[in-house]
């Protein structure tokens, strides 16, 4: 165990590492391409001005630099690289133990997180190229369909995954339905990106969850699958290093996309396909996550039934910024709330 501990833990400090090194490469580009909005604000979905939001942090928008998450994948993307080539010229020492890079276990979910990337930084460089005007709405979501599409397709066809794992409760087996579901799943999880609104609010609470998904996958002896899921949590915990208030730079899509989409896909991994109940355990672990998402739904539903706000401002993090409270307490909160969440989630892991 201890062995296998250091062999998951390495990776992750490689990854700080990395991060933390070009960083400073990375913020010289943003600051010198100006890569942040010309015009800060944003429009709500009626069309109208998001008058609450614009007043929370739309001066913001044009003084702090977005793409900062070329850090997260950038890191993890170099981490796996080098570890690689690393095993494959030194065979027979202790380097040629980090080839983590194997098809059944790391390919897919980082496959996810580099398509994510790209789609991301394309809708960034559009929204800092042209007005705040990103790649539309629909766009990223037809792309994110037809992506999450073709995994579900492999994992029914190709890996046989028909149902989803119940604690204590055996499976719920759903067929060719699991295709659809993933599809739902995963555009679920990309909505809920957006709680990186607040400096230091999405790097805490994605560094907790891919943590806590490295120790699922470990308890399930997935260790390569552990190995990408600490990987990314050390690149994140990077990124933060730099995104605690006031903040160098955001994730924007570039992040956020990235961590959703390959989150989705480590949330299957672990599940029957690993004997185990990554998808369960995702509403204990990913709880602000949800949180995130259901205050948004909630909103809106409640103004269309009702013609008035239920909240100040939706997702929730923001609502709590409306009614006072100060930015880095809410961003404290979130974080010990997502600590203890991890830490419920690996253990209910480890005895259902």
């Amino acid at each position: 165990m201890e062995s296998t501990l250091l062999s998951v833990l390495l990776p992750a400090l490689i990854s700080f590492s990395i991060g933390i090194a070009i960083t400073p490469i990375v913020t010289h580009f943003l600051y010198k391409h100006k890569v942040w909005k010309k015009q800060g604000g944003k429009v709500a979905l009626g069309g109208k001005e998001a008058i609450e939001f614009n007043k929370l942090k739309g001066a913001d928008e044009t003084k702090t630099p977005r793409m900062g998450g070329i850090v997260i994948w950038g890191s993890v993307l170099l981490t796996i690289l080098s570890t690689y080539l690393l095993s494959q010229l030194f065979p027979n020492s202790f380097l040629g133990e980090l080839d983590y890079l194997s098809r059944s276990q790391t390919l897919i979910p980082l496959a996810t997180l580099l398509a994510g990337a790209g789609v991301g930084f394309l809708n960034d460089f559009y929204d800092v190229a042209h007005k705040g005007k990103g790649l539309r709405l629909s766009i990223r979501l037809i792309f994110i369909a037809i992506l999450s599409g073709l995994l579900g397709w492999w994992f029914y066809f190709k890996l046989g995954v028909t149902g989803i794992n119940i604690p204590f409760d055996g499976t719920w087996e759903i067929g060719i339905f699991i295709i659809p579901f993933f599809i739902i799943l995963t555009i679920a999880l990309y909505a809920s990106g957006v709680i990186d609104g607040i400096d230091g609010l999405s790097g805490g609470v994605f560094a907790s969850i891919f943590a806590a998904y490295a120790g699922i996958a470990i308890v399930q002896s997935q260790f390569n699958l552990a190995v990408f899921c600490a990987t990314v949590a050390g690149a994140i915990m990077a990124f933060l290093w730099f995104n605690v208030p006031p903040a160098r730079f955001w994730m924007t899509e570039t992040g956020s996309m990235a961590l959703t989409l390959s989150l989705a896909t480590v949330v299957f991994m672990t599940d029957s396909l690993g004997d185990g109940h990554g998808i369960a355990l995702l509403f204990i672990v990913g709880l602000p996550l949800i949180a995130t998402v259901a205050s948004n739904v909630i909103q809106i539903s409640y103004r269309k039934m009702t013609g008035r706000k239920l909240l100040r401002i939706a997702p929730l993090h923001h609502h709590f910024e409306a009614i006072g409270w100060p930015s880095a307490k809410v961003t404290m909160r979130y974080w010990i709330i997502s600590i203890f969440c991890a830490v419920i989630g690996v253990v209910v892991a480890t005895v259902a």
